[in-house]
């Protein structure tokens, strides 16, 4: 059982910057998967990044390649989530997800979840 807890969301405006963490408890953080993904109103909770166990590899949805940025911290157990050049459309609920099996981009495939925090970006 993983525990999740996201914090670091807020208001920004567009072009600013925020950096969301999200916290899991357990001593077997480094071989879980972890995901990003994110619900504006009246939408589907959609994929926004994943990581791998090691952090070597990294998958970004298209419209946040070159604007965010996954990285995680085992020893902390702690997963990051940087996010620049911030646009109104990245409004939104974000959530972490581990995965026990591999880095994804379904949510189907994440087995646990934090509550989500709210990002708002002004224009």
């Amino acid at each position: 059982q993983v525990q999740l807890a996201e914090s670091g969301g807020g208001a920004a405006q567009a072009g600013g910057s925020l950096r969301l963490s999200c916290a899991a408890s357990g001593r077997t953080f480094s071989s879980y998967a972890m995901g990003w993904f994110r619900r504006a109103p009246g939408q589907e909770r959609d994929f926004v990044g994943a990581i791998s166990g090691s952090g070597g590899s990294t998958y970004y949805e298209d419209s946040v390649k070159g604007r965010f940025t996954i990285s995680r911290d085992n020893a902390k157990n702690t997963v990051y989530l940087e996010m620049n050049s911030l646009r109104f459309e990245d409004t939104a609920v974000y959530f972490c997800a581990a995965s026990r099996t591999f880095v994804a981009r379904s949510r189907f495939q994440y087995d646990f979840w934090g509550q989500g925090t709210q990002v708002t970006v002004s224009s």
